[in-house]
């Protein structure tokens, strides 16, 4: 029963994961090299930096995940928040290399290494801990970039999830299939 669980877990993280990217990629796709850069003040970031944390987060925790602490003495965590990118085909190249590092070793995981004990600084926490660490901290950044990304668009914005006044339409077209077990994200475009 435990692998069962266990497996379930890592499929639906990983799910979870691809569905916070996607939601990234389509935040970006809607802007320009310009509005990458934008931010509402000098105490808040851009979307370039927050991508470039989001990859040197990424990179460091998700680089031999099991077997060696997820702060690596290469990363520049300070780097992170003071350098941008040139262009948006740059930083894209930054954001897929992030990703796939952590999809990689997400994918490389069997369902008895959640148990195992990893460290972050020096600070031991099991996989299950620090897989749902890093989705936290994702997602908000995530939440983030699309919310940039929304005040940038103004009303040219296309929405990534149930548009304003179209609940009751896509609540009555899920209401009108049978129930089944399926992640929620299965079919999304």
């Amino acid at each position: 029963m435990e692998t069962s669980v266990n497996q379930n877990f890592l499929e639906s993280a990983i799910k979870l994961f691809k569905y916070y990217k996607s939601l990234g990629d389509k935040t970006i796709e809607q802007l320009s090299d310009e509005e990458i850069q934008w931010r509402p003040n000098e105490a808040s970031n851009s979307i370039a930096i927050i991508v470039h944390h989001l990859s040197g987060n990424m990179l460091s925790r998700w680089t031999d995940f099991l077997t060696t602490d997820g702060e690596k003495p290469w990363r520049d965590r300070e780097a992170e928040f003071e350098e941008s990118y040139a262009d948006k085909k740059s930083m894209l190249a930054a954001w897929e290399k992030g990703w796939a590092c952590l999809l990689d070793a997400l994918q490389n995981l069997k369902p008895n290494d959640l148990s195992q004990l990893i460290y972050i600084r020096n600070e031991g926490q099991t996989v299950v801990e620090a897989i749902q660490r890093q989705l936290a901290h994702y997602s908000s950044h995530v939440g983030q970039i699309m919310f940039i990304g929304k005040q940038i668009k103004g009303e040219s914005w296309i929405s990534l999830s149930i548009a304003k006044g179209a609940t009751n339409a896509f609540n009555a077209e899920k209401f009108s299939k049978p129930q089944e077990r399926k992640h929620f994200t299965e079919g999304l475009k």
